[in-house]
């Protein structure tokens, strides 16, 4: 419950939230914050703010003070990698990364949450790559007092699967190369891809063990992946031999090698005859030719995934629609673009 009193008899009183300023183009933040003991050297600077009142607070068994609310919401909200501090600032707070890795963001949780009046969070993008102390996430109640009850259902429903937000680390992965094709095998032309996915690997902290060069053979293609599965290299990367073209048979090759399961072509643009195939716990990601003139392509959204242990299949390829058309941007930004922020 709010007690409205005015300013002259707010004095020697404790303030019930902080109170905020604003100076255009210099600061926001509070100029007082909650439990300041008000006295009359405050009056004129509160009075600049536009106080003329300041309200008391004497809450029921049934409310919750804002500042306890949001501690309750970020204890539910933050998951695995996620840290914030008990400290609210003008009723929120704030969720930073406890460490390099990859945003995960439980959407349907976090929109269930969000339908609930006078609660609400914020995130980034779910699987954004993050560094250590990035803010991810914020949280508060909307008014100063509300009501026990939609906060216990946010909780709960962040609760439900754990947590709604979780920054995954990304395991530092041994990878194997093999680079398809009849025209670099027999040096015709010179190998582009090599270099360019070395780059992207240790990017992101991942190591090439070895690179292996292929003609357009599958059962060449078959023997060099079951070698270095044999190996025990956490990921595999072919290029080449990924179109339709009768004579790309890498694919053939995967599939000759053991492969369980083989999910071939994605909604993205450039990228749609990427491959994502498994044998046992190894991924097997099959780079079509976009990948030697595009920066960004299918691969680059879900190389991170794979790192970060997620499993994808068809259902993870095809979402990847909402969001995966590249601009084709004369100065290409990714990753801090829209490309691949759908999901």
């Amino acid at each position: 419950m709010l007690k409205k009193v005015p300013l002259k008899d707010a004095v020697g009183s404790d303030l019930a939230h902080d109170i905020t300023e604003v100076r255009p183009g210099e600061f926001k933040g509070p100029a007082f914050r909650k439990g300041h003991r008000v006295c009359d050297e405050d009056i004129c600077r509160l009075q600049r703010l536009g106080k003329n009142h300041l309200y008391l607070i004497d809450l029921e068994n049934d409310e919750l003070h804002e500042n306890q609310a949001a501690r309750m919401l970020a204890t539910a909200i933050a998951g695995e990698g996620v840290t914030w501090e008990d400290n609210p600032k003008e009723g929120k707070i704030e969720m930073f990364a406890q460490h390099d890795g990859l945003l995960r963001i439980d959407m349907a949780a976090l929109g269930a949450l969000n339908m609930i009046d006078e609660v609400m969070c914020a995130t980034l993008h779910n699987h954004t790559r993050v560094r250590k102390g990035e803010l991810v996430a914020a949280t508060r109640s909307i008014p100063l007092v509300v009501k026990r009850e939609p906060i216990e259902r946010a909780v709960a429903i962040a609760c439900q699967k754990g947590a709604v937000v979780e920054v995954k680390a990304m395991k530092k992965a041994r990878a194997g190369l093999i680079i398809t094709g009849n025209e670099v095998y027999h040096g015709l032309i010179q190998d582009g891809f090599e270099p360019i996915l070395k780059k992207k690997l240790t990017d992101l902290d991942a190591s090439v063990e070895t690179v292996d060069f292929q003609p357009d053979d599958a059962e060449r293609i078959a023997r060099a992946i079951r070698n270095q599965v044999d190996k025990g290299f956490d990921l595999l990367l072919l290029t080449g031999g990924m179109s339709v073209d009768p004579d790309d048979v890498t694919r053939h090759g995967i599939q000759m090698a053991g492969a369980e399961e083989v999910h071939y072509g994605a909604a993205v643009l450039p990228g749609a005859m990427f491959l994502v195939a498994y044998i046992g716990e190894t991924p097997i990601l099959g780079v079509p030719a976009c990948g030697l003139h595009h920066r960004a392509t299918a691969l680059d959204l879900v190389l991170p995934r794979v790192l970060a242990g997620e499993r994808i299949g068809k259902a993870q390829l095809a979402f990847l629609g909402h969001g995966g058309l590249c601009r084709q941007c004369p100065k290409c930004s990714f990753p801090n673009c829209a490309f691949g922020k759908g999901l």
